[in-house]
């Protein structure tokens, strides 16, 4: 363990206090990690909402009606299929992120982001829209996806599985990694690099500073290019 944190609490107070996805995301790609931010189309409801936590994953799937009584598949038969399940196993510091289905409704709601809350979990990452928006404003607690639109996914998605692998266009989330998201975009950091990740990333974010100063005080872009190879 390094000097900076010792839990996960740790780990994510230093990132909001130091770090963001732009500077995080430039060291993946040093490091050969280079399909980890989600679509552009996943913002946050609010400009000023930032998001950092592990992620929960949660997978759903389209259907084409709320209940299906002689399906050979007992969860065609489940309002939601698994969502209700899958919002109470929530841990503190998780994010719910889901993905799977086609983005054509809310995929995150009111009611939903308040067990979220209540079980500790740090916000919500959905591959698809949310509603409710206002009740989610007074939740207080971070969305991202594709904006605000009514439409329920009651009669046209359920939820299939949790904590298994989920793709977002070719980004591959696990349970367990750690996301990230502000202004600029939602990131995904793979559990097993996430120590070199964040240190690296540190050690950017403060060489960035200089850099700024010194730009600031007139030098040139390529002299500072040349100077401290960031920019």
């Amino acid at each position: 363990m390094n000097k900076y944190w010792k839990n996960d609490n740790e780990l994510f107070d230093f990132i909001r206090k130091e770090l963001y996805t732009a500077v995080v995301g430039d060291i993946m790609d040093k490091m050969g990690f280079q399909h980890q931010f989600l679509p552009p189309q996943i913002r946050p409801l609010k400009e000023n909402m930032n998001v950092v936590g592990r992620a929960m994953t949660v997978l759903e799937a389209d259907c084409f009606e709320e209940l299906t009584p002689n399906s050979q598949n007992a969860l065609m038969n489940k309002p939601f299929g698994l969502m209700l399940e899958a919002l109470d196993d929530i841990k503190p510091g998780e994010i719910y992120i889901c993905s799977g289905s086609s983005p054509n409704y809310a995929l995150m709601g009111e009611l939903m982001l308040t067990r979220i809350k209540m079980c500790g979990g740090m916000g919500a990452v959905v591959n698809g829209y949310s509603r409710d928006t206002e009740g989610i404003y007074d939740v207080a607690l971070p969305v991202f996806s594709y904006g605000p639109y009514a439409q329920d996914q009651a009669p046209r998605g359920k939820v299939i599985d949790y904590r298994v692998p989920i793709e977002m266009n070719g980004v591959r989330i696990k349970s367990g990694d750690i996301i990230l998201g502000d202004i600029d975009g939602v990131c995904v950091v793979p559990q097993e690099a996430e120590e070199e990740v964040f240190m690296k990333a540190l050690e950017k974010a403060r060489g960035e500073k200089t850099v700024l100063k010194a730009i600031q005080d007139g030098m040139s872009a390529v002299d500072a290019w040349n100077k401290f190879g960031i920019m």
